[in-house]
This record gives structure tokens, C-alpha cells and sequence, in this order.
């Protein structure tokens, strides 16, 4: 049996001159309010934003069966989505109004395997290293009782304008 799912995700496009008026948390900071829309990929994965700070974000996610590979457990791109969001936006919080960035290095670890037994887990990550034109950062998934499932680290490249 074939089951079909919906999901919920509003297709707005962010006043662009507006969004690069703004520091990457005060950003980030609007879709949390709901100014601004999240990314299409977290209501695809079933995962989303819930906390930033400047050099830090959180995304929390429950990895389900349609995440799965054919070996039955959570694909481990499922992992490197959540992480790389997680990262990048980490580094995004760092950005002054008119600056973005681009992810140029990701590497990920896949500790313990995913699947939806495991419920709902936090993707925590923070920026390790902030340059003019590199920064680096590092991310983690843990679970409810904090047991780890994968970490991972990027490189982002800052670029002059968004």
C-alpha cells in the first residue's frame, strides 16, 4: 500500500531588499516569527528551525519511513540536510546586513543508525571560526536522552551580497 503525504509549507518569496537589509540573525530571527518563510526542504524532510543565536542554531526533526533507504533505516542524506542547515545558518547568524554565504565543504559522521523508532532528535551547531571570507562551523544530532547520531562540520565561503 502506497501512502501519500502532504505538507504544509507556504510559498512566499522575501522582499529581497528587505531580507539584505538585515543582519543574518535578525533574519533568521523572522522566520522563527513567521516574517519570512522557511526553506521548502525542511517541510519536505519534516524538520525545522526552533532556535538561533548569534553563532548558533537549532533544528529539531523526526526522521520517518518515507526517509528511509532500502536497507530500512534513515537515508544519510536525511542527516546531512539537517546538518547542513543546521551549519550554515549558524553561520549566517555571524553575517552583517548585505552579506551571504554558500556551504563549500560538508562532512558528515553517521554514528548510529536513524530510523522512526528513534523519534524526534536536535540538530545543534555552532560556528567554530569566523573570518573575512571563510567560516567554519560544527554540528551535532542527538536525541531526547542526548544520544549522539551523527555529527558534522562545513566550511562556508562569505560572499559580498546576497
Amino acid at each position: 500500500m502506497t501512502t501519500t503525504r502532504t505538507y504544509e509549507y507556504e510559498a512566499r518569496t522575501p522582499d529581497l531588499a528587505h531580507m539584505r537589509s538585515l543582519s543574518g540573525l535578525e533574519y533568521l530571527a523572522g522566520i522563527l516569527r513567521g516574517d519570512f518563510p522557511a526553506a521548502p526542504i525542511a517541510a519536505t524532510l519534516n524538520f525545522a528551525p526552533v532556535e538561533f543565536a548569534h553563532g548558533t542554531a537549532a533544528f529539531e526533526g523526526t526522521p520517518e519511513r518515507f526517509t528511509y533507504n532500502p536497507l530500512g533505516t534513515v537515508h544519510g542524506g536525511w542527516a546531512a540536510t539537517i546538518l547542513d542547515s543546521a551549519m550554515g545558518c549558524a553561520v549566517h547568524t555571524t553575517l552583517p546586513a548585505g552579506k551571504g554565504y554558500t556551504t563549500v565543504d560538508l562532512h558528515i559522521s553517521l554514528v548510529r543508525a536513524l530510523s522512526e523508532r528513534t523519534g524526534r532528535v536536535r540538530c545543534e551547531a555552532k560556528v567554530l571560526h569566523t573570518g573575512s571570507s571563510i567560516v567554519t562551523a560544527e554540528g551535532r544530532i542527538i536525541d531526547a536522552a542526548g544520544t549522539l547520531y551523527a555529527t558534522g562540520t562545513t566550511t562556508c565561503v562569505v560572499l559580498g551580497a546576497r
